[in-house]
């Protein structure tokens, strides 16, 4: 007894920079707060609460990023906070900064209540919800068999509000993952992210069964590249002895020991990490997910999932793997262009718009890889000024795709996009830009996002790559090239789907993507500096 309260006195609690974990704490005491809103608070009550909770949230936390960032008191190259087990620096700080307007945006989509009756969630979470009472049914598609209900059964029942917590925890955990100094806290932070994410795609108030389909895959494809990320950790460790990023670095350096247990810690590490990413040949979740999963929380995940991988990715790579870069470099060439490619082509043969974007996402994240690669200031910078730009333009694209619907709700396969110019030129010239965003060209933030990123593998050395990039990106662009022609150069068919009035939420969320889209295209100065203000601390 008297050992062990000697081992207890010489226990100290963590040193803590309140200041600079701020925004991470309002997130995730927000997130408890919201589990007991949830639970004590009368049903009819929930809706307004959790949403007035969740926007103060965000704005506050948005708040406390900005003062710590402008308070004259604030390290340059930012702080280790936890025993060092987080690092709270430049790129962390545009990282959150990300996170949280692209949060923002996708909650306005979220809480919207007004283009789907009660909003886009089950009231039930039972396996068959309402859709098996008077008026539900199955229709069967050509993949699946999809549980549908009425408009006039879908306004009877509210909103499934558990919604809003499981966004914030989700948001809390992509946090933590990008500001990780440690394998260990970044796989808790992983699972902390991605546990929401597997329950809220099975959400979806129409087509039941297609969302608890994708949120089984989702749930069994994560679970198997969780296994990878945490056996490679281990393997890591044994290398290392550590599983301190800077304690992995000093091991790949300087050590005589055998790198059989790095390499395959790497490998089954990174794989765990391009998974969460979309890219290939890691995606097969991807289209299925996009698809079946309610298109808000889809919204959600392809742009603050995908800067929370990237991010992950960045800090990994930058901070344990930069000394051995010549012996996974070109590993990491083949995969960025396996995803580059089969994002390109196979999403030429798709007939569905959110699996198209799927595909879609899968190319962008080659891209992005090229970035990543690089290691060098220029590739950290353009690599996340990438994600800001990506992000916002594809949570305002499925804002757009919200909008198109028929009686069975969101009519998302391309033949019932025909002539949809002719029936709201509006929404048309809004997707046409976004897609042309996509796809690359100037005066948009997808050009600028890939100019930024290739400019810095050319500086590199990696001009082969470069030219790779180019010619996927040509292909790529086609199929954004056959919408716009669809919209635009076709009659729409005579019960072709109409399309919903956006409430104030969707309306202010399509604004906002397609608003960044042309800022950061015609004046993306602030921005890049911003990416480039820093590196990583460790």
């Amino acid at each position: 007894m008297t050992t062990f309260l000697s081992q207890v006195e010489r226990l100290q609690a963590p040193e803590i920079d309140y200041g600079a974990v701020a925004p991470l704490l309002i997130v995730l005491g927000a997130a408890c707060l919201s589990v007991l809103v949830e639970a004590f608070l009368p049903k009819a009550q929930r809706w307004a609460s959790q949403v007035v909770l969740l926007l103060l949230t965000l704005a506050a936390a948005g708040v406390s990023l900005v003062l710590y960032g402008l308070a004259e008191d604030t390290p340059e190259q930012g702080v280790t906070t936890f025993s060092g087990h987080v690092s709270v620096d430049q790129p962390v700080v545009f990282l959150w900064g990300t996170l949280l307007m692209l949060g923002l945006a996708s909650v306005l989509l979220i809480a919207d209540r007004s283009v789907e009756p009660g909003g886009a969630f089950v009231p039930e979470g039972s396996a068959g919800g309402p859709a098996g009472g008077p008026g539900g049914g199955v229709q069967v598609t050509g993949r699946a068999a999809v549980a549908v209900m009425t408009r006039e059964q879908a306004s009877r029942f509210g909103m499934q509000t558990e919604v809003f917590p499981l966004t914030l925890f989700a948001l809390g955990g992509m946090m933590v993952f990008v500001a990780a100094n440690d394998l260990l806290t970044m796989f808790i932070a992983l699972e902390v992210l991605s546990l929401p994410l597997y329950l809220m795609c099975g959400l979806a108030r129409r087509r039941r069964l297609l969302s608890q389909e994708a949120a089984v895959k989702y749930f069994l494809l994560g679970a198997f590249a969780s296994a990878f990320f945490l056996y490679g950790v281990a393997l890591l460790y044994g290398y290392a002895g550590s599983v301190k990023l800077a304690d992995i670095a000093s091991a790949t350096t300087a050590t005589d020991r055998s790198d059989t247990l790095l390499y395959a810690g790497f490998g089954l590490l990174v794989v765990g990490l391009l998974f969460k990413g979309s890219v290939g040949p890691f995606h097969a979740w991807t289209p299925d997910v996009y698809q079946g999963a309610p298109t808000p929380v889809t919204a959600f995940m392809a742009a603050c999932t995908k800067v929370a991988a990237f991010g992950g990715i960045l800090r990994v790579l930058y901070g344990a793997f930069e000394g051995s870069s010549w012996e996974w470099e070109g590993v990491l060439w083949g995969v960025a262009i396996i995803s580059m490619f089969v994002g390109a082509i196979v999403g030429l043969t798709q007939t569905d718009v959110k699996r198209m974007v799927a595909y879609s996402s899968v190319a962008h994240a080659g891209f992005l890889l090229v970035g990543v690669i690089a290691l060098n200031p220029e590739g950290l910078s353009g690599t996340m000024f990438y994600l800001l730009a990506y992000g916002f333009t594809t949570v305002a694209v499925f804002g757009v795709i919200s909008l198109v619907r028929n009686a069975d709700g969101e009519a998302t396969h391309l033949s019932q996009w025909a002539g949809l110019a002719k029936r709201s030129p509006v929404l048309a010239a809004v997707f046409t830009f976004l897609l042309l965003a996509l796809a690359g060209l100037p005066m948009t933030s997808g050009f600028v996002g890939k100019f930024v990123v290739f400019a810095a593998a050319v500086e590199a050395g990696m001009t082969p790559l470069v030219v790779i990039a180019l010619v996927a990106s040509a292909i790529a662009a086609f199929f954004y090239l056959r919408v716009i022609v669809l919209m635009y150069f076709s009659e729409p068919a005579a019960d072709g789907p109409a399309v919903s009035v956006p409430g104030a939420f969707t309306t202010m969320s399509i604004t906002l993507g397609t608003a960044v889209t042309l800022a950061l295209g015609v004046f993306p100065t602030p921005a890049l500096e911003w990416a480039g203000a820093g590196a990583f601390i460790f």
